[in-house]
């Protein structure tokens, strides 16, 4: 990924990790906050860094991990702010982590018993004072993710911590892994710039359907400007996406891609960003096939005749719409979507992504009495609007077979509310019983916040979309 970048220099990783080889795993040295806050049930992360963070690139430092008021996990790594929308509407920033050797290498390494990589990402709620609070379960993420995951499908995996940065508390976090090609991640073959023969350029790739901004763009900046940097999110180009050659509509485009932010037509349009390989390493000629790839799908869907399912793992489709459905997540199919497509394999959808706008808490711009694969009929001209497969998806034979006996087989496992149920209330007994709610809700809002109404208001949706979708799924 990253080697040291400037704003981290070698001697400073050569001096942190004087300092870090004094403070032994298992030291009783341990600071005031784990001490108060460390426990059996939530381990506590404290991030020293020798320089501000910023939104691109990350700075260097060093994370340690607490659990049972002992230090089990110390280690040097990379960190920067993430999100796009998120980073701008909440005073609770996300970060992305890098873990690295003391020479500032990559290094993949087992975190809290989640397999081994370099890539993390400690993701806090969205809340800005006094009250702006998209979750206030803490369960948005986590909840879905784990539910995706039972139903036999690859979601990130993750833990509560509670977060310390440069002495500053900062509450409950999720410490979950990051989207990408791995064996443990997404699964599918590596690629190189050599990979271009008839059978290596046919995967693996990972494209998403989302906005421009959170990665590279904007790099240089002050991090003020991150606070309003609005058309980043809409600054498609070549060298990072394509484009369907379909609207919304599913008609043929006209008009020529890569326009302005927010143009007037934008709304009509779909984009794909390159993921994996990225815009930096993907090849003209690998360019090429995963476009055509797509277009192919997006033709076959738009026959009518069934024959897409020779482009898709319909099942991938079926499962995504299913979890995206059951948590109402209004991003759901126009933003955070991803796909996947492996070597001589078909095109997978997923893994589902971002649930902070779900449950119908917050947003309730598609009603809970309809789809959100149906957000277009709500929502006029938005500059994400969800691409033209669902309208044709929904009324398609294969598609809404597939979807009436996998609804029925989950819903006798994993997605029986009882066992949707026992999954938050483990998840909550951790938060209440650790005391981590209040002190969280003491750090960030200031006004009082009764949980336990929170999580009866969040089953009670989630009881009540179930059995409207048992109606629905005929």
């Amino acid at each position: 990924m990253r080697k040291v970048l400037i704003f981290f220099p070698l001697i400073l990783l050569l001096a942190l990790f004087s300092c870090t080889s004094q403070l032994k795993l298992g030291s009783s040295d341990v600071p005031e906050g784990a001490s108060n806050r460390s426990s059996d049930l939530l381990p506590y992360v404290q991030v020293l860094t020798d320089a501000p963070i910023l939104n691109e690139p990350k700075v260097g430092g060093e994370m340690r991990i607490f659990e049972r008021n002992e230090l089990t996990h110390t280690q040097f790594m990379g960190i920067e702010y993430r999100g796009s929308t998120s980073y701008r509407l909440s005073d609770k920033k996300s970060f992305g982590l890098e873990i690295w050797d003391e020479g500032g290498n990559d290094l993949s390494v087992e975190v809290l018993g989640m397999p081994a990589e370099e890539d993390w990402i400690l993701m806090g709620q969205v809340f800005r004072a006094p009250n702006t609070l998209f979750d206030t379960t803490f369960l948005f993420h986590r909840l879905g993710y784990e539910i995706f995951r039972s139903m036999g499908n690859y979601a990130a995996r993750s833990r509560f911590v509670e977060l310390e940065i440069n002495g500053e508390y900062l509450g409950i976090y999720l410490l979950m892994e990051k989207l990408k090609r791995d064996e443990n991640r997404i699964a599918i073959q590596p690629m190189s710039n050599l990979d271009t023969n008839t059978e290596a350029i046919s995967g693996g790739y990972i494209l998403k359907i989302d906005k421009t901004s959170g990665s590279e763009v904007g790099v240089g900046q002050p991090l003020s400007y991150f606070d309003n940097n609005w058309d980043d999110d809409a600054r498609y180009t070549e060298a990072v996406s394509f484009r369907s050659d379909f609207s919304i509509l599913g008609e043929e485009l006209q008009e020529a891609p890569y326009g302005p932010p927010y143009h007037s037509n934008q709304y009509l349009e779909t984009y794909y960003v390159y993921e994996y390989p990225d815009y930096k390493r993907i090849t003209p000629e690998q360019k090429s096939y995963i476009q055509n790839e797509i277009g192919q799908f997006e033709r076959a869907l738009l026959a009518r005749d069934g024959s897409y399912t020779n482009f898709i793992n319909l099942q991938s489709f079926v499962d995504f719409f299913i979890l995206n459905e059951l948590t109402m997540n209004e991003d759901a199919y126009r933003l955070s979507t991803f796909l996947y497509k492996d070597r001589n394999g078909p095109i997978h959808l997923g893994p589902v992504w971002d649930l902070n706008i779900g449950y119908h808490r917050k947003w309730n711009r598609v009603p809970e009495s309809d789809w959100i694969a149906n957000y277009n009929d709500y929502i006029s001209e938005d500059a994400w609007m969800i691409p033209f497969w669902w309208d044709i998806l929904l009324e398609d034979e294969a598609f809404k077979t597939l979807l009436k006996s996998r609804w029925q087989a989950l819903r006798s496992g994993p997605l029986q509310i009882s066992a949707i149920e026992s999954r938050i209330d483990a998840d909550v007994k951790i938060l209440k019983d650790s005391g981590a709610i209040e002190r969280n809700f003491e750090r960030w809002t200031g006004i009082e916040v009764d949980y336990d109404v929170e999580i009866s208001a969040l089953k009670d949706y989630l009881n009540r979309r179930i059995n409207w979708m048992d109606q629905k799924i005929q």
